[in-house]
Formats: C-alpha cells, structure tokens, sequence
C-alpha cells in the first residue's frame, strides 16, 4: 500500500481526492490549515494542520511517505493569490525534498495549457477574477520545468472544471499534454471526482514524469 501525503484536503479539489485515494486504499496522511472537517474512518486518514510555508515543520510531517501530493490553493479571493501561491507552492516543493520524498504530484491550473501555440491564461478574454492565480500556477509549472531532483508531474484540469459540473464520477476520461481536451461538441470538460481518478490513475501507472498532463472527456 502506498502512502501518500495529501496538502489542501480539505479545498475543492482536495476533498475529492482524499475521497478517491481512501476508496483505493491507499493510506492518506491529509494536510490543511484546519483539519476538523476532514472525515476519519478507522484512523485513515491521518490529518495534520499546519502552515505549509513553514518548511522544516512540513519536511518533517512529510517523511515516510512514498508520494506527495499538493491541491494547494491560498484560495481565489485572496487579494494576494499570486505571491502566496508561488511562496506556498515552493516551499511545499523545498520540503518533499528535505524529507527524502521522490514523487511529487501537483495540482495545477489549465491557463497554462496551449491554444494555437498561445498559453490560455494571456488570452484577451480570460477571466480577470482568476488569472492571478492561474498566472501564478502556470509560472510555478516554469519552475517545476527546472527541477531536477524530484520525480515531479503537473496535472492541468479541463477548462471546464468547477462545482457546476454534475457528471459524477465516470472513471472515463482521455489524456493530453499541453494542450486541452476537446469532446465532441468542442468543450473541454471533466468532472471534480474524475479530475480526481485520473490524478490517483497517474500515482498508480506513472505516466508523466517529470512532466505536465491533463485530461477531459
């Protein structure tokens, strides 16, 4: 059984991954800011509240864990979503490295994903209420590209990909790279929970390392 460490399990994203993971078996130690609404079950998950630019705290939670996995987001409205995503997203990365974690798995953004050679997040029409973060996420992928001591991957959601979407959990989705899934009627799509099974696919099957990916119906 693998152990993963999960940061932001208690965000959008995060719950739904700690769901997946759990329903898989994998042993989950989930981290947040607060941890009082994560749900335990025979003391899986184990939770841990901390901050996680505190780097020397977060390495020495991390250690013995075979995966980490970040969802971490300092939250849409926060007025300095940038700078404490890049702070945050660094000093996660500082630590799976302190704590001797090979693989690092990182929820990202799909702004940073390509259209007729054009990133989505510098496009005329990008939603002004959320390109600070998705800026944030797509320059924290240009500092993934430079790492060269973790196994690190990215994974970059359908353009569509929000609480709105009430497909459920599927388990069918189709992969990309750098550029979005389109289905049939020109849309990229995918659900939160199937967002979350192709995340924990790639834990099991190791597809893209040291590499961005991304997926939709």
């Amino acid at each position: 059984m693998k152990k993963v460490a999960l940061i932001g399990a208690t965000g959008f994203v995060g719950s739904h991954l700690l769901a997946e993971l759990i329903n898989r078996g994998y042993e989950v130690t989930a981290f947040a800011r607060s941890v009082d609404k994560i749900p335990v079950k025979d003391g899986n998950p184990k939770t841990i509240a901390l901050d996680v630019t505190d780097t020397k705290a977060l390495a020495e939670a991390l250690k013995g864990n075979d995966i980490v996995l970040s969802a971490f987001n300092p939250g849409w409205t926060n007025p300095n979503i940038y700078n404490d995503f890049m702070k945050g997203s660094e000093a996660i990365q500082e630590a799976v490295k302190e704590a001797g974690v090979k693989r690092y798995i990182i929820i990202g953004g799909a702004g940073s994903l390509y259209i007729d050679g054009k990133q989505i997040v510098d496009g005329e029409d990008f939603p002004e209420s959320i390109k600070a973060g998705a800026t944030a996420a797509r320059d924290y992928l240009d500092v993934l590209k430079k790492e060269t001591g973790l196994d690190w991957t990215m994974f970059s959601p359908a353009i569509n990909m929000h609480q709105g979407i009430k497909t459920g959990r599927t388990g069918k989705y189709r992969l990309g790279t750098d550029e979005p899934i389109f289905d049939k009627n020109g849309e990229s799509v995918l659900s939160v929970e199937d967002l979350a099974v192709a995340v924990t696919d790639e834990i099991e099957n190791h597809k893209f390392p040291r590499q961005r990916f991304t997926a939709g119906y």
